[in-house]
C-alpha cells in the first residue's frame, strides 16, 4: 500500500512542464503584441491576480486529490472575510477578527465534509447547497448590500496587499508560503499521504485502517481555510469584500487551474507544482484577455474551451479503473 501511494504521489513532469511551456509562449506572444503587458502596473496586477488564484487553487487541490470537489470555496471565503471585516469595523482587533473569520471558514469546510462523508450527500450537491446557504444567511443578517468596506486605519491588514521594499508584492510572498506549506503537508506528513490514498482508492484506504470520514472533513476544512487566506488578500488589495464574487465564475477558474496543471479529477494524483503551473498559465491568459478588452462572453467561451480540453486530457491520461468506477463517484 505504501509503495503504491509513493508511486502515485511521485511527480510526473510531463503535463506540468507542458503547461509551463505554454505559459512561456503565451507570455512572449503577449509581450510582443499587447501594448502595456510588460508595464510595471500590469505586472503588479498580474502578480496579484496569480497570487489570489494560486492560493485558492492550493485549497481546491487538496480536495480534488482526495477525489472531491468544493463548489462552496468562494462563498466560504467571501462570507468569512466579510464577517472578519465587519468585526474589525465594529471595534475588534484585526487579529481577533481574522481568527474569527478563519474559525468560520474551518466550520463551513468541516460541515461540508460531514455532509459528504457521514450523510453521504454527493460532494457536488453538498458544497453547492452549503455555499448558497451561508451566502444567503450572511446577506440576510450581516451584509444586506452585497459589500462591506474596511474602515480606515487598519494598516496591519492592508499590509497583506501591499508591496515590500524593492516592490515585491506581499500577496506573491503569501502564495509562495502557502505553496511551500501545502507541499510539505502533502508530501512529508502521514495525513498528506492518507489524502493521496483516499483519493486513489477509498475502499482500500478504509481497509488499510485510515479513518476516511474525519479525513474528508479535514480536506474540506483545509480547502475553505486556505481559500480564506485568498479572501484576506482580496480585502487587503481593495479595502472591501463583495459577496457577489461568490456568484461569479471564479470557482470555475480555480477548478480550471487545478485540472489544467495536472491534479486529476480521478483523485490521488497531482501536487503543488501542478497548481503553480496551472495558475501561471491561466493568470497570464486572463490578464492578456483583459488587456485585449475582450467581453465577458468571449472570455467565458475561451475559458470553457480550455476547461473542456483540460478535463478531456485528464480523462485520457488518467482513465478511471474498473474498481474505482464501482465506488459510485
Amino acid at each position: 500500500m505504501a509503495e503504491d501511494v509513493h508511486r502515485r504521489t511521485a511527480y510526473k513532469p510531463s503535463q506540468a512542464m507542458a503547461v509551463l511551456g505554454f505559459t512561456l509562449v503565451a507570455a512572449v506572444v503577449f509581450s510582443l503584441t499587447l501594448p502595456g503587458f510588460l508595464s510595471v502596473g500590469n505586472l503588479f496586477a498580474l502578480t496579484r491576480g496569480i497570487s489570489i488564484l494560486g492560493v485558492l487553487a492550493l485549497g481546491m487541490a487538496v480536495v480534488v486529490i482526495g477525489r472531491g470537489i468544493d463548489l462552496s470555496q468562494i462563498a466560504a471565503l467571501a462570507v468569512s472575510a466579510a464577517i472578519a471585516v465587519t468585526l474589525i469595523n465594529a471595534g475588534y482587533s484585526s487579529v481577533a477578527a481574522i481568527l474569527a473569520g478563519l474559525a468560520l471558514a474551518l466550520l463551513i469546510g468541516a460541515v461540508n465534509g460531514l455532509l459528504i462523508a457521514v450523510v453521504e450527500i454527493p460532494a457536488l450537491f453538498a458544497t453547492l447547497a452549503s455555499g448558497l446557504f451561508v451566502l444567503g444567511v450572511t446577506r440576510a443578517l450581516v451584509v444586506p448590500h452585497y459589500q462591506v468596506f474596511l474602515a480606515a486605519g487598519h494598516d496591519d491588514l492592508l499590509m497583506l496587499g501591499a508591496n515590500i521594499a524593492g516592490g515585491l508584492p506581499v500577496p506573491l510572498l503569501i502564495f509562495a508560503a502557502c505553496a511551500v506549506v501545502v507541499h510539505l503537508f502533502l508530501s512529508r506528513t502521514v495525513l498528506g499521504h492518507f489524502i493521496y490514498a483516499h483519493g486513489d482508492n477509498e475502499a482500500a484506504a478504509r481497509l488499510s485502517g485510515i479513518n476516511v470520514r474525519p479525513l474528508t472533513m479535514l480536506e474540506y476544512a483545509l480547502s475553505a481555510s486556505i481559500g480564506y487566506v485568498g479572501g484576506l488578500i482580496m480585502v487587503a488589495s481593495t479595502s472591501l469584500m463583495h459577496l457577489q464574487i461568490a456568484e461569479s465564475t471564479l470557482i470555475f477558474d480555480v477548478i480550471l487551474v487545478v485540472v489544467l496543471g495536472g491534479v486529476s479529477l480521478v483523485g490521488g494524483r497531482g501536487n503543488v507544482l501542478s497548481v503553480v503551473a496551472g495558475t501561471l498559465l491561466i493568470g497570464v491568459l486572463l490578464n492578456g484577455m483583459t488587456i485585449m478588452n475582450l467581453d465577458t462572453q468571449t472570455q467565458d467561451i475561451i475559458k470553457g474551451v480550455v476547461l473542456l480540453i483540460a478535463i478531456g486530457l485528464d480523462s485520457y491520461v488518467h482513465p478511471r479503473e474498473e474498481e474505482t468506477a464501482k465506488q459510485g463517484d
